[in-house]
This record gives C-alpha cells, structure tokens and sequence, in this order.
C-alpha cells in the first residue's frame, strides 16, 4: 500500500516538472509572426495619398512640358519685321513714286519719292537702289551709279517724304543704245524688298559707252 502511495506522488511530481518546463523559462524559441507586414497604404492616415515607386503619388498628373518655339530669326525687308525698334523704315512702311521728268542740256533727273504711309515715326539714310524693268520684270541697263555725297539721316513723321535724284543722259543726244521701261523698281535703304512705280518717262540708256545712270543720297522732301 506504501509502495501504491508513492508511485502516484513520483508521477505528480514528473508530471508537474513537465508543466513547468511547457510554461515558462524562456529557453525555447518562439514561432515566426506569419500575419502579414502592414503596407505603406495601410499605415498612412485617411485621405493621404502615398507616393508610388516613380516618386508620384497615385491621381498625381506630371506637367507636360509644351516644346519651346523656336523663334524664327528676322529676314531684312520682311514686311513682319516691321514693327521692329531700331526705327528704320521697312519696305511694308512706305511709298515709292516718280516725279516729273527735268529734260534739260540733254540731262535727264528724276526724283524719285519714299512716302512714310505707316502710322509711325521711321528713318531712311542713304541710297535707294534703283533699276529700270520691262513688262516682264527684266532688269534694263546697269545699276545706277552712286554720287559722292555724304549720307545722311532723314527721319519721316507719317505722311512725310525723302527724295534721291536719279540722272541720265538722253540716249538722243548721247547715242547710247535706248529702251523704254515699264517700270522703275524703288528700294528702301538696308531693304530687300522693291516698290514697283510705273514708268512715264520715256527711253532711258540701256547700253553703250554713255550708259550711266546715276543716284544721290536721300534728303527730306519730295525733290526740286
């Protein structure tokens, strides 16, 4: 009976020692969390948008960048450049017209008229070009020649006029070989582009050792 008795204690006592060991001492190593970590999303408060792996948050729009305009580069005589600030007076500013004919001593001069029709102040300094065309817009005779004055700065008010004397000899009288023009092609000084004037002057000299033509500097007005 004594032996029963303390069989029954030795099993109490190796079943509470097992306990023990299953409960406490720290020793054994705990299981992995298998619950899944929080995302970046989960953890932001409400209404905050997070920011996606390029850097943007999600809904965010990048600004699209509009490609610069080239600016186109300034072409002299064009009539867009009119406008322009250095003051100078465009091809699109003015008018070109032809005074009357001065026959004399077998010379013949010209004026030959730049009108300011814009609606601002512009200059003009020095020589027009000049050159006699016919129907088809050949050019007739040499380029004119140009006089020895000094040029000068002829500032036009709307409206206003500069004036270049053109000179030839009259092909009657100096023998040069003659042809009547259809028109003079006028332009404007530092200009590429010509004013057409119709011609009424006659034959001018297109040819030969008497051929010249010439051309003053432009000076305030409308000539002589």
């Amino acid at each position: 009976m004594a032996n029963i008795h303390r069989t029954a204690l030795l099993g109490c006592a190796v079943a509470l020692l097992g306990a023990l060991t299953a409960c406490g001492g720290g020793g054994g190593t705990a299981a992995p969390d298998s619950s899944p970590t929080p995302t970046a999303r989960e953890t932001a408060p409400p209404g905050t948008a997070t920011a996606s792996a390029t850097g943007a948050a999600p809904g965010d729009r990048q600004p699209s960048r509009s490609p610069s305009s080239a600016v186109p580069s300034d072409t002299a005589g064009s009539a867009s450049a009119s406008g322009r600030a250095d003051g100078r007076c465009r091809t699109a500013d003015l008018r070109a017209s032809v005074g009357r004919v001065d026959a004399g001593a077998g010379q013949r001069n010209v004026p030959v008229v730049l009108t300011n029709a814009s609606a601002r102040t512009c200059a003009l300094y020095g020589y027009p070009g000049a050159a006699f065309v016919d129907a088809a817009g050949r050019q007739l005779g040499p380029d004119p020649v140009r006089g020895t004055a000094s040029p000068r700065t002829v500032s036009l008010a709307p409206g206003r006029s500069a004036w270049a004397a053109l000179s030839f000899a009259a092909p009657q009288v100096s023998g040069a070989r003659a042809a009547e023009p259809a028109s003079l092609l006028v332009t404007p000084p530092d200009e590429r582009e010509a004013l057409e004037v119709p011609w009424k002057g006659g034959e001018v000299p297109v040819g030969g050792n008497e051929s010249a033509v010439s051309l003053t500097v432009l000076a305030p007005g409308t000539g002589p």
